[in-house]
């Protein structure tokens, strides 16, 4: 039977700069593509172009680098359905696995051993709308809901959608301030001042490398 393909825009070997899991040696597997146009998106470069692979051929890159953390991202990667045969094929290979998902598109179907990071959309980012409430629904304690956050607008947003949704009870929350935009120092004044139940986080990897890809 012949493997179903995916368009990949890169596939590298890095820490994982975010989440629980930062810190961690991790194989990054970034899908191109994605229906979403966030403002402060910092991986434009992934909305086209990249290359075909099969994957198997995929799996066998990622066993190159002997590493035991896969992180599937974009772009969107839910937005090519053959992802879901990835997913399922790195857990199978006995590999620990996160998806990075804008949280437009239905996560349901995502194999159960994934540790799904669901972003959803603050007002900065221009994508509100976008937001797929009902993925909510299908989170647990393996998953987290990140908040990327431009400035106060954007954490006032977040510190509602948290006490009216209850999303302490749903799954661990992270929140990142926008790269250049939000100073660290400032939004962790603002968690500490309201004693929200987050964890705050900065992105490891431009902290180390800088803003750019393959890292």
């Amino acid at each position: 039977m012949r493997s179903a393909s995916l368009r990949i825009s890169e596939i590298f070997h890095s820490l994982q700069g975010e989440t629980s899991r930062i810190g961690l040696p991790t194989v990054f597997v970034r899908l191109t593509g994605c229906p979403l146009r966030c403002t402060w998106c910092d991986s434009a470069y992934a909305f086209h172009g990249g290359e075909t692979m099969t994957i198997a051929d995929i799996l066998e890159k990622v066993a190159g680098y002997d590493a035991r953390h896969v992180c599937v991202t974009g772009g969107e990667p839910l937005a090519q359905k053959p992802v879901h045969q990835l997913l399922r094929d790195l857990c199978d290979a006995g590999y620990s696995v996160s998806l990075e998902t804008s949280g437009a598109l239905p996560v349901n179907e995502v194999d159960a051993r994934v540790s799904r990071i669901v972003d959803l959309k603050a007002p900065g980012s221009g994508e509100t709308e976008k937001n797929l409430w009902s993925n909510l629904d299908m989170l647990g304690a393996n998953d987290e809901i990140k908040f990327v956050l431009a400035g106060r607008e954007d954490y006032e947003w977040a510190r509602t959608v948290i006490r009216d949704r209850n999303l302490e009870q749903v799954a661990p929350i992270l929140f990142s301030p926008v790269w250049d935009s939000l100073p660290p120092a400032r939004l962790a004044d603002w968690v500490l001042e309201d004693k929200l139940p987050v964890r705050m986080q900065v992105q490891l990897h431009k902290i180390l490398w800088g803003e750019k890809p393959g890292v």
